[in-house]
């Protein structure tokens, strides 16, 4: 996708805001709303072009023909948004989170049901293999997600750091797992969202250097496996996606964590499931139609 005016770069902001709002929240993968909103390989694309070869033309003062190399304009915009959504709404998901937990996840177990469906649909051909792929994705995110978390740390080294944001990152721009929930799992959630809210420069900073290494390897896999392997991969990406409601389930047992039958706001939570639902079906036909358009 060439973007030519300001609006494309708006947008792309736009779509950016609405992943950094999704990695904020533990188990809401950014990867998830990537591939709603239609940009998910452009974006791996875009992030695997990140290499030495176009690195050699920033040091050597090459500065427009870097940009252009690695898709700048639409790679800036994005992570303007991203930053954008951190930055102002952690504070706020953070407080829905803690005074309307079964809303916030209802909401969200319709986004991500309705992913799952959205990504499945783009396998062109099911056969036993695709299958077999789509249960172990489904099985491999269970597990994950059913993970026990260690206890959240308020103080980490910061080579702790780094290797943390390495792997979460990983899991972020992989549909389904969530970043901010492996975070959690290697006890550094909470710490790293204090740093945000804080505003701790350095650790802040250590979390980028850590992401942006672990990004940029990461990438290339799966951009890999997408041209070589498409429907393969989008069978476990959609696996991982539908493993990943257990996690999203919005009745849970407030002290032990696990899921039970509705017995609270139960329509309310009902409706937010088809809100959810509905707003990533609305986004992915305009998205088609956008598409349809320009070709």
């Amino acid at each position: 996708m060439s973007q030519t005016s300001l609006s494309d770069y708006l947008l792309v902001a736009l779509n950016g805001m609405w992943l950094g709002a999704a990695d904020v929240v533990p188990c809401v993968s950014g990867g998830t709303i990537a591939f709603i909103v239609g940009i998910y390989e452009e974006l791996l694309d875009s992030i695997k072009s990140i290499n030495f070869t176009n690195l050699k033309l920033l040091f050597s003062g090459k500065l427009v023909a870097f940009w252009k190399a690695i898709n700048g304009s639409f790679l800036f915009s994005l992570v303007l948004g991203i930053a954008i959504s951190i930055f102002s709404l952690a504070k706020l998901i953070t407080w829905l989170l803690e005074n309307q937990p079964v809303l916030v996840w209802s909401f969200f177990f319709g986004l991500v049901m309705a992913s799952t469906w959205i990504v499945a649909k783009e396998v062109k051909g099911w056969n036993w293999k695709t299958v077999l792929c789509f249960i172990a994705g489904a099985v491999g995110a269970y597990f994950i997600t059913a993970a026990t978390p260690v206890q959240q740390y308020t103080v980490l080294p910061l080579w702790y750091v780094f290797v943390a944001a390495m792997i979460a990152i990983c899991a972020m721009i992989l549909p389904g797992i969530s970043g901010s929930f492996i975070l959690v799992l290697l006890g550094a959630y909470e710490y790293i969202m204090t740093a945000v809210k804080n505003l701790n420069v350095w650790v802040i900073l250590v979390f980028v250097c850590g992401a942006f290494f672990g990004v940029t390897s990461f990438a290339r896999v799966l951009s890999f496996a997408l041209k070589r392997y498409r429907d393969i991969t989008l069978a476990v990406l959609s696996g991982f996606m539908l493993g990943s409601l257990n996690k999203v389930w919005p009745w849970k047992d407030v002290f032990t964590g696990q899921n039970h039958l509705p017995d609270q706001l139960v329509w309310q939570g009902i409706l937010l499931i088809i809100i959810g639902f509905g707003l990533v079906w609305s986004l992915e036909r305009l998205s088609s139609k956008s598409e349809k358009q320009e070709a």
